[in-house]
């Protein structure tokens, strides 16, 4: 992965941060690591735990998905599941969630940096 691509995967988790903050979610842990990798955002939605997969994307990249979001595939799915197992069992300090949902952010930049497109779906996986 270039420094680029780490840079704009960066801002693209900052912005979904602070979108979820100021719809007056919890940020419970960024960036979290467990043995199997990371969760990029694991924040509370009330009396929900929600684990968060952010993608980001150029309009118009030659390479890749149309939509960043539309590169949660089925594997990544799986394990982004493995690592919110892991997570929890690493955590099992925490109060009782009533429930847990897999979320996924997709943030598309334009040819200047300037987001393009924001998308937020719940309950995605």
């Amino acid at each position: 992965m270039t420094i680029a691509r780490q840079k704009m995967g960066r801002v693209a988790e900052e912005l979904a941060t602070q979108r979820l903050v100021a719809a007056g979610w919890q940020i419970v842990e960024r960036n979290a690591r467990t043995r199997y990798g990371e969760l990029d955002i694991v924040a509370a939605d009330g009396r929900t735990l929600v684990f968060i997969e952010v993608k980001a994307g150029r309009v118009g990249a030659p390479f890749g998905p149309e939509r960043p979001i539309e590169a949660i595939d089925h594997r990544k799915q799986r394990q982004v599941r493995r690592l919110a197992a892991a997570w929890l069992a690493a955590h099992r300090d925490l109060p009782y969630w009533a429930e847990i949902r897999f979320d996924a952010i997709g943030v598309t930049f334009d040819s200047a940096g300037r987001i393009a497109d924001y998308e937020h779906i719940r309950g995605a996986f």
